[in-house]
């Protein structure tokens, strides 16, 4: 903007005469002159909203009228802008306005509210960085850590955290995320928090020295790990498959490079669409990443609304990815605590990533079967994304008002005047009044709730991969020898003793001692004698100790309610009960299994307010016996002996969230009385089940001999406590 100033004295006057003196210089006249000086103006929009280009062109626009001194005011362009032009929600219509210029603009909201909106963002992120170095800040972002963007350009530091966020989708960016930083703020990169930062390249050298940030150099195409930093990468195979699909797309060539007579026509689509097919890809990595977790969620509540939670340990046991630090640390994120909140509950709109979800395992079987599936359905995913982003197959020309090449540089330049506000507001109530958005989008349907698919059950998905270690005969083996212990035949169960241990190294067997274990127990206490007692408690130290602290196949939570039961006489008035054996285990003293086990026992009563039960169930299961749903992640592999009539009664069973789905569907049909009734009554459940716990968490944290510091240490010592506490351990 142009401003005149006119110097009130001659830059060279002397300085005022002191009083009483006479000046030795005549004083000169006053002398008026105007200089021609340039103060920076800027014109900001702000809004909720995510339509960047509309912003621009609306923006420029205005420069346009007012640097080429177009005859519209510039009240009627801002008041049209804030007050004329109403945008829909995702779903709605496309919009055609014109903010009074002469202009005319199209604006069309995406289909779904929780696809991102990339344009090429993504597409460009990679013609920076490369496939390795955007894969490194996406296994970044994806495990918390703190990531830094500098370059020239703002427009590309903005392009490039939004298309880093893109690539979390279905998950949702919630740290500190500043596209653009202003520079006296610089210190706000010591934050001990994770974010996603952008900064000008003129700041480069202040931020060179942050010893735990992952800086990337948009402009030089680098990205730069500090020593200090511990950056898991996607396990594999999954890493190498998401490189290749990258390839495949971005460098279509790679394949027939070497070939004698390389193909005349490449496949070479629109960057548009290579940003879709590159998000495509990511949301099958998440996809086959994540095969199976909606069996590992744990309905706590259904009404007045859904809780849900997920079992970690579970998920990491089926899936074999315990010792996986990326998986560990995606799961522990402050994200995928919202992504259960938010996808959890079984009755809810849906969007691609569900039913991506729910048919991948068919795709992947097509895949494996024939290679060249895999670019197609990638095609196919891509289209959906950009359909959602363009869903008006019809082209609009828009007409955009531009300024001439470089008028911003003449030398005489209009003076932006002073925006007279009472005058937009009133264009704004005549736009508001004229146009009433509620009216227009009356006829449009929102998205309506349906039934989640849930997939494929977590327990089928390494029925290829799994390799039985133990035989039929063995688990006949060990159900023999507890059938003996239970009949009073020690010396028969003595014999196979050796063997039932060393068959309960595996996965399958201990889940099976439990089932056995179970089958014995009528009613809340299972009264034994001194040498049954010993066997069977040796048996619950042993698959203890061969389990991890994590529980990950639920043999702990399986044994919880069985270390309560199991008991024998002392004397006279007194009972020891199996628990006060079996304390020593790291895995009582991990808070993340006292939660899991009591969310499983929640859901399982929860589900029996909704469901009676079966007749078909054996009536020998006491109250404690955790009933297998189709998803829990208990749910382990029917064994051989069990009774065929239970197993066609668990399968036909609804499962917790399908239950769910169906109370959330008829909830709003449902009298308030009846509404209050059954929130009570959930209550109720659990808060029995929480004072339940809590004795169980005293039972098995609490020492007998709590006055003795040294307990912990000293147990070993104790050998005729030890025979009771420790498994022996045979050699196989």
């Amino acid at each position: 903007e142009t401003v005149s100033i006119t110097p009130s004295k001659p830059v060279d006057e002397e300085e005022d005469a002191v009083e009483g003196e006479t000046a030795l210089v005549r004083p000169l006249p006053t002398i008026t002159h105007h200089s021609i000086m340039y103060a920076p103006k800027c014109l900001v929009l702000v809004s909720r909203l995510d339509y960047i280009e509309t912003f621009r062109n609306c923006l420029g626009i205005i420069y346009t009228v007012y640097i080429e001194n177009v005859g519209v005011p510039l009240e009627t362009l801002v008041g049209n802008i804030i007050g004329c032009i109403q945008v829909p929600p995702p779903g709605g219509p496309q919009v055609r306005f014109s903010i009074g210029a002469g202009d005319r603009q199209a604006l069309q909201p995406p289909i779904s509210p929780s696809l991102p909106v990339t344009h090429t963002s993504v597409n460009l992120l990679f013609q920076q960085l490369g496939i390795r170095n955007v894969l490194v800040l996406f296994c970044a972002i994806m495990t918390e850590h703190k990531i830094l963007f500098h370059s020239k350009s703002y427009n590309r530091l903005t392009e490039a955290c939004r298309a880093l966020t893109a690539l979390m989708y279905p998950f949702r960016y919630n740290h500190v995320y500043i596209p653009l930083l202003p520079a006296p703020l610089v210190e706000v990169l010591s934050t001990p928090t994770p974010f996603v930062i952008g900064v000008h390249s003129s700041l480069k050298t202040e931020v060179s020295d942050m010893m735990d940030v992952i800086v990337a150099d948009l402009d030089g195409g680098s990205i730069s790990v500090p020593d200090g930093v511990s950056l898991p990468l996607l396990p594999e195979p999954l890493l190498s498959n998401t490189q290749e699909a990258l390839s495949l797309i971005l460098q279509p060539e790679l394949g027939s490079a070497d070939y004698a007579f390389p193909p005349l026509a490449v496949r070479a689509p629109q960057p548009v669409m290579l940003d879709k097919e590159i998000r495509a890809v990511f949301m099958r990595a998440f996809a086959q990443l994540l095969q199976g977790y909606r069996s590992c969620l744990t309905l706590i509540r259904i009404h007045p609304k859904p809780v849900i939670t997920f079992h970690k340990a579970a998920f990491l046991g089926e899936r074999n990815l315990i010792d996986c630090d990326f998986s560990t640390r995606v799961l522990d994120c402050m994200f995928f605590t919202s992504f259960v909140s938010e996808r959890g509950p079984p009755w809810r709109p849906c969007d691609v990533w569900d039913e991506l979800y729910s048919n991948f395992g068919e795709l992947f079987k097509l895949e494996v079967q024939d290679s060249r599936m895999l670019l197609m359905h990638i095609q196919e995913l891509a289209q959906q994304l950009y359909t959602n982003e363009n869903p008006n197959p019809q082209s609009y020309a828009q007409k955009i008002l531009v300024p001439p090449e470089g008028a911003f540089a003449r030398i005489h330049q209009p003076s932006f005047r002073v925006i007279n506000p009472g005058q937009v507001q009133a264009i704004i109530a005549e736009g508001l009044a004229k146009n009433n958005l509620k009216s227009r989008l009356a006829s449009l349907r929102p998205m309506q709730p349906r039934i989640v698919p849930t997939g494929q059950h977590i327990s089928n998905l390494n029925d290829h991969k799994n390799i039985v270690s133990n035989s039929a005969r063995r688990l006949e083996v060990l159900r023999n020898c507890i059938n003996c212990i239970f009949e009073n035949k020690i010396s028969d169960a003595r014999k196979t003793f050796p063997a039932v241990l060393r068959a309960l190294k595996s996965k399958q067997a201990r889940l099976a001692l439990c089932n056995e274990l179970s089958q014995h127990v009528i009613g809340n206490k299972a009264m034994l004698e001194h040498q049954q007692f010993d066997l069977v408690v040796r048996l619950m130290n042993c698959a203890l100790q061969d389990d991890s602290s994590m529980d990950e196949h639920g043999v702990a939570a399986a044994l919880l309610p069985l270390a309560t039961a199991f008991c024998r006489k002392l004397c006279t008035g007194v009972i020891q009960f199996a628990y006060t054996c079996i304390q020593e285990h790291a895995v009582w003293q991990n808070q993340q299994f006292w939660e899991a086990a009591f969310y499983l026992d929640v859901q399982k009563d929860i589900k029996a307010l909704y469901l009676p039960r079966l007749d078909s169930i054996s009536p020998r299961l006491g109250t404690d016996h955790i009933l297998a749903t189709p998803t829990s992640p208990r749910d382990s592999k029917d064994f051989a002996w069990q009774n065929r009539r239970s197993v066609i009664s668990r399968v036909q069973e609804p499962s917790a969230l399908e239950i769910a789905a169906e109370q959330m569907r008829l909830w709003s049909s449902v009298d308030s009385e009846k509404q209050k009734e059954l929130i009570t009554s959930e209550e109720s459940t659990l808060y029995s089940q929480a004072i339940h716990y809590a004795n169980r968490m005293v039972s098995l944290l609490i020492p007998l001999d709590i006055g003795n510091r040294l307990h912990k240490q000293d147990h070993s010592l104790d050998e005729e406590r030890a025979s009771n506490s420790i498994a022996n351990r045979y050699v196989v």
